[in-house]
């Protein structure tokens, strides 16, 4: 199986939209859709993770997916308002990096 890069991802979430999709919602419209999917993940931790419980213990938790589904929607946004996902990761990482080198390892409540 191949890889995806940001790169491809971002190409084809873009196709899909062109020829599936119609066209890309609004931005603030993603924002909103984005804030949703960002909840079913966090409904879905809390009942794997945390101390609440499925309502139907035959639920079948779904983390993949929900992730992808924030996944998806974050790349329409960077799709949509022309952020190169690859270049933008690659400076937020030499971001952090370079403010928290020391940081964490300094940090008494991580060891």
């Amino acid at each position: 199986m191949n890889e995806i890069t940001l790169k491809n991802a971002q190409e084809q979430v873009d196709e899909w939209i062109k020829t599936i999709g119609v066209r890309y919602y609004n931005e603030l419209t993603n924002m909103a859709i984005l804030t949703e999917e960002v909840g079913e993940v966090a409904r879905l931790m809390a009942r794997m993770y945390g101390e609440q419980s499925f309502k139907n213990p035959n639920e079948t938790p779904e983390l993949g997916d929900e992730l992808a589904d924030v996944l998806w929607v974050l790349i329409c946004i960077a799709n949509q308002t022309g952020i190169d996902l690859t270049e933008a990761f690659k400076k937020n990482m030499a971001k952090k990096t370079k403010r928290d080198k020391d940081r964490h390892r300094q940090n008494e409540k991580l060891k």
